[in-house]
Parts: C-alpha cells; structure tokens; sequence
C-alpha cells in the first residue's frame, strides 16, 4: 500500500518532467552544438575547426540514423511492446500467487525429488533467504538513494529534479553499469542549465558523495545479512546474463548470480557430510 501510494502520488510530476524534457532536448541539441562550434575559438592549440566539422558530420549521420530506425518500426516492435505489456501485467498476479502459495509449491516440487533431498532443503533455504534478502535491501536502497538526490537536486534548483531522482534511484538495480549510465544525463542536465559554473560543480560534488555513500554506507549497511558477491562477479553475472537475455538479463543479473552462489555454498557442505 505505502509503495503504491508513492507511485501514484508521483506519477503525474513525473510524467509532466518527462514531457518537458523530451520537449526540451533539441534545444538541449542546439546549446550543444554552439558550444561545440565555440571550442576552436577558446581552445584553438587543442582541438581545430575541421576537426568540430568532422564531429558535427558524424553527430548528424548518427541521429540520421537512429531517426530512420525510429520510423521503420514494424509490426513485430508493435507486438513486442505488446508482449511486454502483458508481462507487466501477468508479473504481479504470479508473484501474488507465488507467495500466497508459497509453501504448497515447496512441497510440491519436493514430492519430485528423492527422499532423502537434503541438498535441496539446504540450497532451498539458502536461496529463500538470500534472495528475501536481496529483494528487500534493493526497495530501500532505490527509495534512500532517490530520496536522497530529490532533495539535493531540488536544494541545488536542478530542473528534472524528480526525473533524474528516479532515474538514479532505479539505477542501483544494476550495480555499477547503472550508476555509470545515470550520471551522463544528470551531468548534461546540469551543463545545459549553468553551465562550468559554482552551481554546476556543486550539484556535480553533491551527486559524486550521494554515489559514495550509497556504495561505501548504504549498501553494507542494508546487505549486511546477504553473502556479498565480489565485483567482478557482479560485472561478470552483468554481461553474461544480459548477452543471454537482453535488457531482462541485466536487471535479473545479481539474483540469477545469488541464486548460482548459493548453490554453490550449499552443494559442497551437503558433499562433505559424513554418510
């Protein structure tokens, strides 16, 4: 109930800033374009003329591109978005029914197995707890984190202020590629607005320290209870799984790599019991 409400609550502002930032981005485009133009001129020992040619050229030819890709969306796209939908919506009900149920289904997949299924009790038990675990330190790590950069965004006067709120806060579900990708609009939101003024580097510094505390704080603090899985395993569950299953792939990376952890912890102390 608390979680809808919220989203409710905040569906219209955010709907409005998504309206006014897509109607903003070709004069975002613009104010790009002149400052490029202006480089040779502040900077003419680093970087020439042909060469601010040649990158405009190779700008136009991309968005080219991409505007091309956007008008020849086929019938399939329709359908795909059309699938997509309907897992929305599916989703929720089979998560409802999972839990409900929770219980009735263990032991159904339990009458399957041996009956002396003591792994899988153990790996079970492992994964439920993990992945509670898991699940619940993720909704308040998005909440910390999005609350905690509305509010410096909205002190700061940042425009988008709950968009960008969001988008970080979202971010988290996928470590490290997410905080990378986020940054790029927040920088560019705050560049266009003041540009390499007191107020851009202020937002800039505030938003580097909410990046940190959120990775070196929040997130020992919240996951205290999970068996942390190392960075490079984290990246690695990351490209692995998204080459596998798309966009899908990466936000399920970290349970998917939790799930084949706690496996692995489980597996070899039900190996070394004695018989």
């Amino acid at each position: 109930l608390f979680v809808t409400l919220i989203v409710f609550g905040l569906m219209p502002l955010l709907s409005q800033q998504t309206t006014q930032f897509v109607q903003q981005i070709p004069s975002m485009l613009g104010a790009g374009q002149t400052a490029l133009l202006k480089l040779p001129e502040s900077y003419p020992e680093i970087v020439s003329t042909e060469q601010i040619s040649e990158i405009m050229k190779l700008i136009q030819t991309e968005v080219t591109a991409l505007g091309q890709q956007l008008l020849s969306v086929s019938i399939a796209s329709v359908l795909g978005l059309i699938a997509v939908l309907i897992y929305l919506i599916l989703m929720p009900i089979l998560i409802f029914f999972l839990m409900k149920d929770k219980q009735r289904l263990v032991d159904w997949i339990g009458g399957f197995a041996p009956r002396d299924h003591q792994l899988v009790t153990q790996v079970w038990s492992e994964v439920d707890r993990q992945i509670g675990n898991y699940v619940r330190g993720k909704f308040w790590e998005i909440v910390i984190v999005w609350f905690a950069c509305l509010v410096a965004f909205s002190l700061v006067g940042l425009q988008y202020s709950m968009l960008l709120a969001v988008l970080v806060g979202v971010s988290v579900l996928i470590p490290y590629v997410g905080a990378a990708v986020v940054t790029i609009p927040v920088v560019l939101v705050a560049w266009f607005q003041w540009g390499f003024s007191g107020e851009f580097f202020v937002l800039v510094s505030v938003y580097l320290i909410i990046q940190g505390l959120d990775g070196n704080v929040v997130v020992p603090l919240l996951f205290s209870e999970v068996n942390n899985l190392h960075p490079v395993a984290i990246i690695t569950a990351v490209l692995i799984f998204g080459g596998v299953w798309g966009v899908l792939g990466v936000f399920f990376a970290i349970p998917l790599a939790t799930l084949v952890h706690a496996v692995l912890r489980a597996w070899p102390r039900q190996v070394q019991d004695p018989t």
